[in-house]
């Protein structure tokens, strides 16, 4: 996930976003095709983002291996069963999984969509805090104390501007791609390159005996699980399958390409990280940073650092106030029309924004944000919000494999533009995949020394069953029949509402239903 950068989804009423039942006639006067490269751009401005670089440059050249076993496994799956799904059904996972399973694991995961949004803006914004602090003061990155103050003036200044329906910020996510990931990705790897062109010696081995990462127990590999996230987001494109003029074989030609540009995005700039700065040295929030200073020191081009750092905090910056709301204003029209939250959560505000709960995600928001000032390792704090995000968006993935396979099942002659060959065995494998992220994500990864791995796991078991399964099943038990509002489900269409991405990269969740 970002990833943060992922478009909205096209909304209901749009032909782009029917099914294939709709009539020959209607579509082709109403929907405009794209092309498959046109989507393989799409999809990965929605998935890359430098943001998890660092994650990945503690393994050095075994970096390559690590990215390249999740986009097989879970990367290719996704894309393609969501394409399925897409091609049939519009609205989105909670229709998808509706129709496949039932109404209420629908809602858990549309639900679990908009709640890993809830560790993934603070781990977002302490990438934003740790940038930023090259052009205050480096020293401030490993500060947890100013890590949560930035947090929670960013998130709150975001909940502001958001609830205001600025129509203005709908195009800052595609601005984002080229100033906060292109633009400096590019940079990274061509300074990286002279670098080691001039004969310096790289601070990561780069022989063909470390293509894997040392086995030292499931420790070792437990960073590959952050890579899940990093391809999170690819079924919100999906919703596009049915603008390709032949879809069945432009839609996995599309998605080869994206992969391919999205590892490249992915693993350059992950090794200039590891050529440049020792991995017993790096932040995992201030990673990219650090690499930017000792190459522009290296350079004599410090001058450089601070701008550098403003490019890729309004990068951030502007891919979060994007799709802010997207997620949320997701889950408030399923539980308008279903009931599923309470009337205090469902109202707008008078620009059509779903603003108490922003305002209730915003104090839980700030509750995370502390941590960072109680906790003296920034970086572990980092890691244990993004594995939890993780852990939680995982959810929306299982269900969305085993709801593929029911359907195709029970409704095997139900109209679709693109069939996945091989189904059942594509949705195993990313079944397999998802399994082993959620098992591994309850694994300390080496960095963490010493630590508690009682209380790791505790922490991270906790905040899945929490947000991903308590929460969700007492609204369900708890919900009025007067809590419904299908007639108001449509309301507030009109403001912006935000883009419907979410983290993949470093960015990204969330639909628009």
């Amino acid at each position: 996930m970002s990833s943060m950068d992922i478009p909205a989804e096209l909304p209901r009423d749009r032909p782009e976003a029917r099914p294939r039942t709709v009539p020959a006639q209607v579509q082709t006067t109403a929907a405009p095709r794209l092309s498959w490269l046109t989507l393989a751009l799409m999809t990965t401005a929605s998935v890359a983002s430098l943001r998890a670089a660092p994650t990945m440059a503690v393994y050095g050249l075994a970096c390559v291996f690590l990215y390249l076993v999740p986009a097989v496994v879970f990367l290719l799956p996704t894309a393609l069963v969501s394409a399925e799904l897409a091609s049939g059904w519009s609205g989105g996972v909670y229709r998808w999984v509706s129709e496949g399973l039932s109404k209420p694991l629908g809602f858990l995961a549309v639900w679990c969509q908009f709640a890993m949004t809830i560790f993934y803006y603070p781990s977002l914004l302490a990438f934003v805090a740790s940038t930023l602090a090259y052009v205050i003061d480096p020293r401030l990155a490993a500060n947890g104390l100013y890590t949560a103050i930035v947090i929670m003036v960013l998130y709150w200044t975001g909940v502001w501007v958001s609830s205001r329906g600025t129509k203005a910020l709908a195009g800052l996510s595609s601005w984002g791609l080229i100033i906060g990931t292109l633009i400096p990705g590019a940079l990274l790897v061509v300074l990286g390159m002279v670098f080691l062109g001039q004969g310096n010696a790289s601070a990561a081995p780069m022989t063909a005996s470390h293509l894997f990462p040392a086995w030292t127990g499931l420790a070792s590999l437990v960073l590959i699980v952050n890579n899940f996230l990093s391809y999170s987001g690819m079924e919100m494109n999906a919703v596009h399958v049915s603008s390709l003029k032949n879809p069945a074989k432009e839609y996995p030609k599309s998605m080869f390409m994206a992969m391919g540009l999205v590892l490249l995005i992915f693993i350059l700039p992950a090794l200039a990280i590891s050529w440049v700065v020792p991995g017993n040295q790096l932040s995992l929030t201030a990673g990219v940073m650090q690499a930017f200073d000792a190459f522009f020191s290296h350079f004599h081009v410090g001058w450089l650092t601070p701008v550098v750092a403003v490019m890729l905090v309004a990068a951030a910056l502007g891919g979060m106030l994007t799709w802010l709301a997207g997620p949320s204003k997701g889950l408030l029209e399923i539980s308008r029309q279903e009931g599923y939250l309470p009337p205090y959560l469902q109202q707008l505000n008078r620009n059509g924004i779903q603003q108490n709960i922003l305002v209730t995600q915003g104090v839980v928001t700030t509750v995370i944000a502390l941590m960072y000032a109680l906790v003296p390792n920034v970086s572990n704090v980092y890691w244990i919000f993004s594995t939890i995000t993780t852990q939680v968006y995982l959810i929306v993935y299982l269900l969305m494999f085993v709801a593929a396979i029911r359907l195709r099942r029970t409704r095997p002659d139900h109209p679709r533009g693109y069939r996945v060959p091989a189904l059942t065995a594509v949705c195993v494998v990313g079944l397999l995949a998802s399994v082993a992220a959620l098992v591994i994500g309850f694994v300390p990864p080496s960095q963490f020394g010493s630590g508690s791995v009682g209380a790791y796991v505790a922490i991270i078991g906790g905040g899945l069953v929490i947000l991903g399964l308590l929460i969700p099943y007492a609204f369900l038990k708890l919900r009025k029949p007067g809590w419904r509002q299908p007639a108001m489900a449509g309301a507030g269409a009109g403001g912006d509402g935000g883009s419907a991405g979410g983290p993949g990269t470093g960015s990204e969740g969330g639909e628009r239903v």
